[in-house]
């Protein structure tokens, strides 16, 4: 005998419920949205997925030469390119994915109103696109690491590298979440489209990205830094590539404190604009 199966579906649902079950039944959707926007992303453009690898390593120089050169911050002893290589790598994944997710419900609307899926599968794709597009740029970061270990520039801790994933996994959750949240809220207020662009460039400035957290003194401005939940897996990530970094797990915990924190609203709020989102979109 044939097993027969059902799937209700209902608007009906607690505020904080994931579903995590039926996303994972979705899983190929997720990997297909995954490659479509990864294909879209390149599609026409004229050098295509190699802006991957340029958009760092333009970045990089452009940073090396007015952070580095003219204002003259220092990095710990750590070559510029590699440094700057380094911190833009993770960065960009962070803001990649929250820029993406930041506008998932009004980009997908036509989708969203045609068929049934798990809405969440969509953020979840954007953040697998995003972890695809650090691997790539992870390959520069090791060229020029290579090119400094020939020169003796670098001493990494191979084994810390095993933190990698596990600094992926806290920004991803903490983009995934900062994204959704304003996804929701955009539906209904457009404006915050146009404030998503202009608050990552001074989210940027507010992490240690272009600086090494070693070069502010204690006081009131290294604090707030330390606030900041991006901070602390920053360092963490520097540290596990370059064996350079201010690692305080104490601020590390924290910043999984407001992760987790963000992302249980992020689902609060996904969950409850979820049912009526297309009547506002």
């Amino acid at each position: 005998m044939s097993s027969q199966h059902h799937t209700h579906i209902t608007a009906h649902h607690s505020l904080f419920d994931l579903n995590l079950r039926e996303v994972w039944k979705y899983r190929d959707l997720i990997l297909l949205f995954t490659k479509r926007s990864f294909v879209v992303t390149y599609k026409q453009t004229i050098l295509g997925p190699a802006w991957i690898f340029l958009n760092p390593l333009i970045s990089s120089m452009v940073y090396a030469f007015v952070f580095g050169g003219i204002a003259g911050i220092s990095t710990d002893g750590i070559p510029q390119m590699l440094f700057y290589l380094c911190s833009n790598a993770i960065w960009i994944y962070f803001s990649s994915s929250l820029t993406k997710n930041a506008s998932v419900f009004v980009n997908n609307a036509g989708v969203f109103g045609k068929v049934y899926f798990p809405r969440l599968t969509m953020p979840i794709s954007h953040v697998l696109e995003s972890v695809i597009q650090f691997g790539v740029q992870m390959i520069l970061v090791l060229l020029f690491m290579t090119y400094y270990l020939i020169k003796g520039a670098v001493a990494p801790n191979w084994l810390s590298w095993l933190l990698i994933p596990l600094v992926l996994l806290h920004l991803g959750i903490l983009s995934l979440g900062c994204g959704i949240i304003i996804s929701s809220l955009t539906t209904k207020y457009r404006d915050l489209s146009i404030v998503v662009t202009f608050g990552i460039q001074l989210w940027m400035y507010a992490t240690p990205i272009v600086y090494p957290l070693s070069q502010l003194s204690d006081g009131f401005m290294k604090n707030v830094l330390m606030i900041n939940p991006v901070t602390a897996p920053v360092e963490l990530f520097r540290y596990a590539v370059l064996g350079q970094g201010t690692v305080s797990w104490f601020s590390y915990a924290l910043s999984w404190g407001i992760t987790v924190v963000v992302m249980l609203v992020g689902i609060m709020i996904f969950n409850h604009v979820e049912k009526t989102f297309m009547d506002t979109v």
